[in-house]
């Protein structure tokens, strides 16, 4: 009998799993991919996550694999461009993007560490039941035979497909169109750096190092355009690189060696799901899913990951009732990623933004420090209301010298 199993060891399962066992639970851990191994991904760390992994002592680890520290950010949405880096925080001062066959096996190691019991290879079949509340997982590893394992509380870190959700029914709610698709690869001969550049043709690129000396290169264009640019995916890729930045689609075609072949990511609708009920619970993509247009899923997945483990903690111990715990926890992962959920799911539409954010971000372009600032804001250490509080806006607006008939105030004008 387990405190805690949890479905899935990527960037959403392992720090769970690794959190608990750490406090002394005893925690399963199954996933049917085997360690190390790739996963579609963007790879992104904003510094948020980062933050999360200093404080779990995982950090160096990541550096030391030769991640490449990325220290200049170069964005630019329609016209709107933003260059430089937020502020160093828990003297973390740069972004890092490590491919997954690094991460996760990382993750995956430390909670093996911690104590928590990890079997790869396994296939979830079903949940355990006693009559509404789970109670456990029924699966196979590889060819065996099919084993059952009983716990207090399952955790699905199974993805966008969850098995534990659809098996729970666990409702989705706050759900809204996605916009596009993505491909990426990795590339050698390019010095280019962390660029996030929208066009005008709604059609982004994003370019960004990462291990082994290689450079993932990844575009987004709008999911009308799927049919036609699966057909032909090189020329198709090269095509948004010469619409969002023709220098840099010439260099492409120079000086790009590429590695591997494309990769797709067809992503679902963005989502919030129900992320709790008797005897379990949903983290990272299983319970709440947006754009990987902002690269927020990794980063979302540590911090909602601590929160979850620190509600499950707590009802383990006999502090508050589990189902309060995990209701709490729904709860405060609702309020914390509405900004970027808000912010994410507006831009990647890839067409003119919102008014009030392309009045915020032309203003913050204006100057260094508020273009620090909202950086920072998009990393996830600079609180909103530094930016887009009614005090914060008066003097963004102040200093950047907005006319007063230019200024908005509402997001929702």
């Amino acid at each position: 009998m387990y405190d805690v199993i949890v479905v899935g060891a990527r960037c959403a399962g392992s720090p769970v799993a690794m959190l608990l066992a750490r406090r002394g639970h005893r925690v399963l851990v199954v996933d049917r991919a085997t360690f190390p191994s790739d996963a579609v991904s963007t790879h992104y760390l904003h510094q948020a996550g980062l933050r999360k992994l200093k404080e779990w002592g995982l950090l160096d680890e990541i550096i030391d694999a030769g991640t490449p520290p990325q220290r200049k950010m170069h964005f630019a949405y329609r016209g709107i461009r933003l260059e430089g880096f937020a502020e160093p925080v828990d003297g973390i001062d740069a972004v890092y993007c490590p491919r997954r066959i690094v991460l996760d096996e990382i993750l995956v190691n430390a909670a093996r560490r911690a104590g928590a019991e990890v079997l790869e290879g396994f296939t979830m079949s079903d949940l355990l039941f006693s009559g509404d509340r789970v109670t456990g997982i029924r699966g196979s590893q590889g060819d065996g035979p099919e084993r059952e394992f009983r716990a207090a509380v399952v955790v699905g870190a199974d993805g966008f497909n969850s098995t534990v959700a659809k098996k729970t029914g666990a409702e989705q709610y706050n759900v809204r169109p996605a916009s596009g698709f993505v491909y990426y690869a990795y590339y050698r001969g390019l010095d280019w750096g962390l660029h996030h550049k929208t066009g005008f043709n709604e059609n982004w690129f994003g370019t960004w190092p990462t291990n082994d000396g290689l450079n993932m290169l990844s575009v987004i264009s709008t999911r009308r355009r799927f049919k036609e640019f699966r057909q032909d995916v090189e020329a198709g890729f090269l095509t948004v690189f010469d619409d969002v930045d023709p220098e840099m689609g010439e260099q492409l075609r120079d000086l790009g060696r590429r590695e591997g072949s494309f990769r797709a990511m067809r992503y679902p609708d963005n989502y919030y799901r129900r992320a709790h009920g008797p005897g379990w619970a949903l983290i990272g993509d299983a319970g709440y899913h947006k754009d990987p247009y902002t690269g927020w899923g990794i980063s979302d997945a540590f911090l909602h990951g601590q929160l979850l483990a620190d509600r499950l903690h707590q009802g383990l111990a006999g502090e508050r009732l589990m189902d309060d715990a995990l209701a709490e926890y729904n709860k405060v992962r609702d309020e914390e990623s509405a900004g970027v959920y808000e912010f994410t799911t507006a831009l990647a539409r890839l067409t003119e933004p919102p008014p009030f954010f392309r009045a915020t971000m032309e203003a913050a372009s204006r100057s260094r420090v508020w273009t620090e600032k909202m950086l920072g804001v998009i990393g996830g250490v600079v609180p909103e209301y530094e930016i887009y509080g009614r005090d914060a806006l008066e003097r963004l607006y102040e200093d950047t010298g907005v006319p007063p008939e230019q200024r908005i105030y509402d997001p929702a004008g």
